[in-house]
């Protein structure tokens, strides 16, 4: 079996994936590199063929989206370690080295993620996962190095291995056991959200997860929907409240989501004044969209709250989601950065 396999989901993506594909290959030694691709319309798998044919290709017959292409690749996949790396990532010398030592001596964590830049601003924490991922009571995910859109310069304030809620869906190492026992990725999902979702689950089982920043990666982001897109806002909110349903412990059910009810039609509100009407609807078609999809999650829901009882997660709350509203600790307490809101982290 392989010790660990970079599998990177590719749908029309080859003009990211000429430009870092080489690094990935150059600097994962000790890895198996794949590439699925999610049935691209482009030039993407002849090119591959063509260029990078030490390359393993997986072949998706349609575009299955973030969460279920990944389902069905890894079914494909023997290895010790997954590693789900997106098609815009660069990685640097020895990547993998710091991320399989640290498993490799700590069984009890499932998953971890590398240091997350940005490839335009490489001196500055990138927004979709910078040194680890957290929520706060309503779901809100935030970063150590990341609070709403406020993303830090790095200045190593956050190069303490720690623990995470969730480790960022663009750079995921996950033990192939653990994703296979609480069953991968939540395909209806489709994109957003699900990696979050998916360390949920892990964390709701006892598993713990991290980020170990002697790892070193650079990120594109907003690769495939930019964040301007109204799909994306529509996926983002549908997708929120859904892994809310799945994983809120039953005395907080019901009181988050009429909290959340209330600060998604203010969401809405402001974007109808700021961003347009089609942004504003998306907020209104993501809860609709959740109201009629939510049946469909119940026994998701019962599995969840039952593995979290095994693990006594119903008396032990998850210290990475944080019991106060990020909203209330940025916009009314100027709370701007993660060491701002957890003060123990240096700064």
């Amino acid at each position: 079996m392989t010790r660990i396999a970079v599998v990177i989901l590719n749908w029309n993506g080859a003009a990211m994936m000429q430009k870092f594909l080489p690094s990935v290959i150059k600097n994962s030694e000790e890895a198996e590199v794949i590439v699925a691709d999610n049935g691209s319309t482009d030039d993407s798998v002849e090119m591959l063929k063509q260029k990078f044919p030490s390359v393993r290709l997986i072949l998706l017959d349609k575009n299955y989206g973030f969460a279920e292409g990944y389902d069905k690749s890894l079914e494909q996949v023997e290895a010790e370690y997954y590693l789900l790396l997106n098609s815009d990532v660069e990685v640097t010398p020895h990547w993998l080295q710091p991320l399989l030592n640290y498993m490799d001596k700590h069984p009890e964590v499932a998953a971890c993620q590398p240091k997350l830049l940005a490839e335009r601003e490489r001196d500055s924490f990138e927004y979709a996962g910078a040194s680890g991922g957290f929520v706060d009571k309503y779901g809100y995910p935030f970063c150590r190095g990341r609070v709403f859109a406020d993303v830090e310069k790095d200045c190593g304030q956050y190069d303490d291995i720690a623990p995470i809620f969730w480790a960022t869906g663009a750079a995921l190492m996950v033990r192939s056991v653990d994703w296979h026992e609480v069953g991968g990725l939540d395909a209806r999902f489709f994109a957003h959200m699900e990696e979050i979702d998916f360390c949920w689950r892990l964390r709701s089982r006892g598993r713990s997860l991290v980020c170990v920043p002697a790892s070193v990666v650079y990120h594109v982001g907003g690769g495939t929907l930019n964040a301007g897109h109204p799909r994306k806002t529509f996926l983002n909110f549908r997708n929120n409240l859904l892994m809310l349903y799945k994983n809120l412990p039953e005395a907080e059910l019901k009181p988050v989501m009429r909290i959340r009810a209330i600060l998604d039609y203010v969401a809405a509100a402001k974007m109808l004044l700021t961003d347009g009407w089609k942004h504003a609807k998306a907020v209104y078609d993501a809860r609709c969209e959740f109201h009629r999809l939510k049946p469909d999650f119940q026994l998701s829901r019962q599995e969840n709250l039952a593995k979290a009882i095994q693990a006594e997660r119903n008396t032990n709350p998850i210290p990475e989601r944080i019991s106060q509203s990020l909203l209330w600790l940025y916009y009314a307490k100027g709370k701007k950065k993660f060491s701002d809101i957890f003060p123990k982290a240096r700064s």
